[in-house]
């Protein structure tokens, strides 16, 4: 219901004004927070509300993958990709310098510096069994991320006109700032194909770095481990670092969008299946967009502490201040 009401404001306003002024994504956000500050769901919708914010998202992302080709990240140039990059190991150390600046554990800091700096939610869940991390410090770190990725959601448009950015650079602002995937897709499809294209291929670059990330961490802690004691837990460890899995730290929509995008390159998906693909991305997006607001209860700042809230928040404001530095250096 919140799906076609937004669909329907949004068609409205192109028959008056022959351009949404609010997309319906945003819409779907917003009406979807409204109704579930007054409407607490039951078991039986929240795994319904669950599914469609992430995997029919995710979805979206994998189908964008079939309109873009390799050859835009070989236009984008090595300087683009060594930015990104650059921008991952930056905010790593900064996050986590001003986590533990703020009175925060080693490994909720690391938790923090990982969520903020590669893809949110995810790169918590990936780094948390191998810091072991506890139940804790894992609720602490992603208690606040739903939140803020809403607002960047919402948000981050308004920085066009007032950066009058262009598409690629709002593409590359929304890459190198927004928490997950789908979210880029959200918070680019106002600005048009280019910036989502755009900011998708950036997005993907910051994900892939979890990689390299979570393998150095599992090293390090082995490493620490096996200095502390010399007894057979420091193997076990060691052994439980060396047996992650690629596909466990590369989600599988990342894995279709590479293999879509792929097929685009090699001239294998055919022109005139793109616009329906896309319209199909378009409609899960606003579903999706639905269900993420529907999931958000405004009222849980309460809960989190004020230290997490602080690091969480200025982490994301100097990461989104450095990415603004840095759009400007590409045209």
């Amino acid at each position: 219901m919140v799906t076609v009401i937004s669909l329907g404001i949004q068609a409205a306003e192109e028959r008056v004004f022959d351009h949404p002024y609010i997309e319906a994504l945003v819409v779907a956000i917003l009406l979807g927070m409204a109704v579930r500050t007054a409407w607490e769901p039951s078991e039986r919708w929240r795994s319904g509300i669950a599914f469609s914010a992430k995997q029919l998202l995710e979805v979206a992302v994998m189908l964008l993958g079939a309109s873009i080709s390799f050859a835009a990240i070989l236009a984008s140039g090595w300087l683009l990709i060594g930015a990104i990059a650059a921008t991952v190991v930056i905010m790593l150390a900064v996050s986590y310098g001003l986590a533990r600046l703020l009175g925060l554990k080693t490994k909720l800091a690391i938790l923090i510096a990982c969520g903020n700096s590669i893809c949110g939610n995810s790169a918590i869940a990936a780094v948390a069994p191998v810091i072991e991390a506890d139940g804790d410090d894992i609720a602490s770190s992603i208690s606040f991320t739903a939140i803020l990725g809403v607002l960047m959601v919402l948000g981050l448009p308004l920085l066009i006109p007032l950066l009058k950015l262009t598409a690629t650079q709002y593409g590359i602002l929304a890459g190198l700032t927004v928490y997950a995937v789908p979210q880029v897709l959200a918070a680019t499809v106002p600005a048009g194909i280019v910036s989502t294209q755009i900011g998708t291929l950036v997005k993907l670059v910051r994900v892939l770095m979890l990689g390299p990330i979570v393998v150095g961490l599992s090293l390090f802690v082995a490493r620490r481990r096996k200095a502390s004691t010399r007894t057979g837990a420091a193997d076990a460890g060691a052994a439980k670092a060396a047996a992650i899995s690629p596909f466990k730290l590369v989600p599988w929509f990342i894995i279709g969008f590479l293999v879509l995008a792929a097929l685009r390159s090699f001239q294998l998906v055919p022109d005139i299946a793109i616009a329906p693909v896309t319209k199909t991305a378009a409609i899960l997006t606003v579903v999706s967009m639905a269900a993420l607001g529907l999931g958000v209860d405004v009222r849980v700042l309460s809960t989190v502490g004020g230290r997490v809230t602080a690091a969480v928040t200025l982490s994301l404001m100097l990461l989104l201040g450095l990415s603004i530095g840095l759009v400007h250096l590409f045209k």
